[in-house]
């Protein structure tokens, strides 16, 4: 299963730094980063797809990266 997470912070080069800081949080979340694109006509805005090993873990996660580092949507994916 993947996760594709929409991050929609004020300012990119801020909320980068502490998405990098914060791999830990999304190893133990049982995320793996994949790919992680910045948007070309928004260019403060990024999509991350994420290998998610445990889904209810990975929703926790959202949570808490909704909670504390600004709003972000997910969608959980499967291939078809």
């Amino acid at each position: 299963m993947q996760l594709l997470a929409t991050f929609a912070p004020p300012e990119y080069a801020a909320w980068k730094a502490a998405f990098d800081a914060h791999a830990e949080a999304r190893d133990q979340a049982g995320l793996t980063l994949l790919q992680l694109w910045r948007h070309a006509d928004a260019p403060d805005t990024a999509t991350a797809l994420l290998e998610v090993a445990d889904r209810p873990r990975a929703e926790a996660w959202l949570r808490t990266e909704n909670a504390l580092r600004g709003p972000v949507a997910g969608t959980f994916l499967r291939i078809a």
